[in-house]
């Protein structure tokens, strides 16, 4: 990002002064004291908050703020421990946090703040920080902490509350210090809005407590432009197909990519090179692709919802595809959607790392080049035992690729015969459209391990109401029960649609669970393959990547598969 100040222009020496804690509060309320946009939100924990008072309690340093003082009139667009503050008026001075945002809004929250997070207490009996709630313990010796910022007013509590001399001195001793204790301010002087981004990015980027975006969006800001407003767009993009969101991180990947950079960490931190112009630009090539990656997963991958995607990777890579590529013919979207499943179905986006990242971009420019009919990619072909060996779980990638390959054969409910829902099905939130085949409970009472019975293959989608109705009953007796009701054909058709066929159904009427998992594991992998397509042409991969069906099944399999935040980059 380019200064406003030339090359080895020096500004004023920073101004070193102390000041109360008890002042500087008072002076966020009053509006001298604020937050830069380019700051974030308020992020420590409760026992951090409590921490913090206990070293000011204890006289302890809790370390210096850094200010920057302007009359540059900034958005400043974070309320401090939910008080509104005085708006700055026009021309007038007025104090930037740039370091110390944390300790500052946790004091003001202390001694000023509304709200859960801010109802807190001092113990005069065992002298420690609390926070107030139906369990805390209550009596005279329970003091809000709001009553320390007044003498006055805590005197005047003490009398009411607290009539023994012993817990009154200690009220007393710690409104003292909380009025007297100071800290360090550090303030600078005639210094640009860029350098001041550009500061407090430097102060950030050595600790652990600054995300990417918020770094990479302090080293971008500027009045006019604001990188992380300009990612709300891109997200509002998926929010007016009701497409819901990926992550912030995520959505850095495809602006640099647009960029012309990459997809790595070290590629998002490069935008901070970037001219504005440029950037602007980049971020709204990656908006116009991001609308076209929805569209093809909505209709093409039938995926409803952006929490439905095995990784959000994988969507950073389509926006890139879709960008290179606006306007894919018949024959590229095919291929897209083969690298889709075969992508989805492996855990190679588990660990996806910057030696990946540059190979897929370059063959996602090849494909857009029309240099290469496929998009090549290092995935693995998926094993033929994954369904047995992967627990069910909604946040875990093989479970979601089960959920997508069930919603593209558009399932049918198996006792109502109505087409099931996908959209709601697919909800992180629900959990009843879900149904274990062989029901747990029944499968509990064969002696079988609760990790087996849980397996991919043996889950189907229903809806709730046919959920109650199957129960915990043997497999056997409720589709026995449904053939007499709607006659074996019409069940057959439904069991189809759930990826259930005749192999398996025939094991179910047996109750052997041991057979039906094996024969819809193999279904499930055969249609998965036919998906796949000839995107596994050139992987050097055979078909079961080296695992054979009749592999051993792990009882023990973890509930810990591949999620969807996932690159270790």
């Amino acid at each position: 990002m380019e200064s406003s100040h030339a090359v080895g222009a020096r500004v004023r020496a920073p101004e070193p002064t102390i000041a109360p804690i008890a002042s500087l509060a008072q002076r966020v309320l009053t509006g001298d004291v604020v937050l830069p946009k380019f700051q974030r939100g308020f992020v420590w924990t409760p026992e951090q908050v409590l921490y913090l008072l206990d070293s000011v309690r204890r006289n302890y340093p809790v370390g210096s703020l850094l200010m920057w003082r302007t009359t540059a009139k900034l958005a400043s667009g974070h309320e401090i421990a939910g008080l509104d503050t005085v708006p700055q008026h026009e021309g007038a001075p007025v104090h930037y946090v740039l370091d110390g945002q944390q300790r500052l809004a946790s004091l003001v929250g202390a001694l000023h703040g509304a709200g859960p997070l801010w109802n807190i207490a001092y113990d005069l009996e065992q002298e420690e920080f609390l926070h107030l709630s139906e369990t805390t313990p209550a009596g005279p010796h329970i003091m809000p902490i709001r009553h320390v910022n007044s003498v006055g007013a805590m005197l005047a509590w003490v009398r009411e509350h607290a009539p023994d001399q012993r817990l009154q001195s200690r009220a007393e001793a710690l409104s003292n210090q909380f009025n007297h204790y100071q800290v360090p301010v550090v303030t600078l002087l005639d210094v640009s809005e860029e350098d001041s981004a550009r500061i407090f990015e430097r102060i950030n980027s050595t600790g652990t407590s600054m995300d990417i975006v918020d770094l990479v969006r302090a080293g971008t800001w500027a009045r006019d432009f604001d990188l992380k407003e300009e990612i709300e767009q891109l997200l509002k993009v998926l929010d007016r197909k009701e497409y819901g969101r990926v992550d912030t991180k995520t959505m850095l990947r495809t602006i640099a990519a647009a960029a012309g950079f990459g997809f790595s960490t070290k590629d998002i931190y490069r935008l901070r090179q970037l001219d504005r112009p440029r950037l602007r630009e980049a971020v709204a090539e990656a908006g116009k692709a991001a609308e076209r990656a929805v569209d093809f997963l909505y209709t093409q991958i039938r995926t409803p919802k952006a929490e439905a995607l095995p990784y959000y990777n994988q969507f950073a890579v389509l926006v890139e595809v879709f960008r290179q590529l606006p306007k894919p013919t018949t024959a590229q979207y095919d291929a897209v959607a083969r690298w889709f499943w075969l992508t989805a179905s492996g855990e190679y986006f588990k660990g996806w790392r910057e030696s990946q990242m540059t190979p897929d971009l370059q063959a996602v420019t090849a494909f857009a080049e029309g240099r290469t009919q496929e998009i090549e990619t290092g995935a693995a072909l998926p094993r033929n035992v994954l369904w047995q060996r992967s627990p069910f779980s909604r946040q875990n990638a093989p479970s979601k690729l089960l959920v997508l390959l069930l919603s593209y054969e558009n399932p049918i409910d198996l006792n109502t015969g109505r087409r099931i829902d996908v959209g709601k099905a697919l909800s992180s939130h629900n959990d009843k459209q879900f149904h274990h085949f062989f029901p747990r409970a029944w499968l509990r009472r064969q002696g079988v391990s609760a990790a087996r019975a849980n397996a991919c293959g043996n889950l189907v989608m229903l809806t709730a109401l046919s959920n109650n109705w199957i129960s915990d009953r043997a497999p056997s007796r409720y589709l026995k029960d449904l053939a007499d009701l709607n006659g074996e054909d019409v069940v057959r058709a439904r069991l189809r649609s759930c990826l259930v066929e005749e192999d398996a159904y025939q094991a179910a009427l047996k109750d052997d669970f041991d057979g039906f998992l094996r024969a819809r594991s193999e279904t499930l992998h055969r249609r998965l393959m036919g998906l796949i397509g000839s995107a596994a042409e050139g992987t050097g991969i055979g078909q079961s990547d080296g695992v054979s069906s009749d592999e051993p099944i792990l009882d023990s399999a973890p509930d810990n598969g591949p999620v969807d935040r996932d690159s270790v980059d």
